[in-house]
């Protein structure tokens, strides 16, 4: 399979063509805080797609201002919503059968109960490859997604951990892997415990 990795700044402009063309009223930090980017970053952005032709905005009362996708941007948006639709589904099938090949091999381990930490599309496709086996989630910890569910699940912070019961924690992220196990250590996890999937380089195999 090619390499095929999505570029952060096509994805942000994917984002931001797509919440211009809902017609809304919206400032750079109405966009700042919908898309959970920093206002800096959108005021270069937005200016690189009017720069490019993708917007245009008009000055409307009160210091407020409307964005309007032009037809440019409209096949833009299309565009990277393709791709953004064909890299994910590489990753799938990749992410898949990998944690497929992992989960099994280690059912026949010691390892019974096992905990994800961090939550995102790659940590519902290590759910779905688990759940065919007979091991047992049995927590799901997340800073930032705290409180929220997973599958059933309550998402908890990663200080939490000692809380639960668990065999392994299994990292299955798409990024940030490295921070999280160093969160973990501090917390005087043993490293024997900690399985990074990210660590294997296969997000390379894309």
């Amino acid at each position: 399979m090619n390499k095929r990795t999505e570029n952060p700044d096509d994805l942000r402009s994917l984002l931001l063509l797509d919440e211009i063309s809902k017609g809304n009223e919206l400032t750079q930090r109405d966009l700042s805080k919908t898309l959970g980017v920093a206002l800096g970053l959108i005021n270069s952005y937005v200016k690189n797609l009017i720069t490019k032709g993708y917007i245009t905005v008009s000055k409307i009362p009160k210091k407020r201002y409307q964005y309007y996708l032009t037809p440019s941007g409209l096949s833009e948006k299309t565009r990277l919503t393709f791709q953004h639709f064909q890299n994910f589904t590489n990753l799938y099938k990749v992410a898949r059968r990998d944690f497929h090949n992992f989960f099994n091999q280690i059912q026949n381990s010691e390892i019974k109960e096992v905990v994800f930490c961090g939550v995102d599309e790659v940590t519902e496709i290590a759910f779905l490859s688990l759940k065919e086996t007979t091991l047992k989630l049995t927590g799901v910890i997340d800073d930032h997604e705290a409180g929220k569910s997973f599958f059933g699940q309550k998402i908890r912070p990663i200080k939490d951990i000692g809380k639960i019961h668990f065999d392994l924690i299994v990292i299955a992220l798409f990024k940030n892997g490295r921070e999280i196990k160093r969160q973990l250590l501090d917390l005087g996890i043993d490293e024997k415990k900690i399985f990074d999937m990210g660590s294997g380089d296969w997000l390379n195999k894309l």
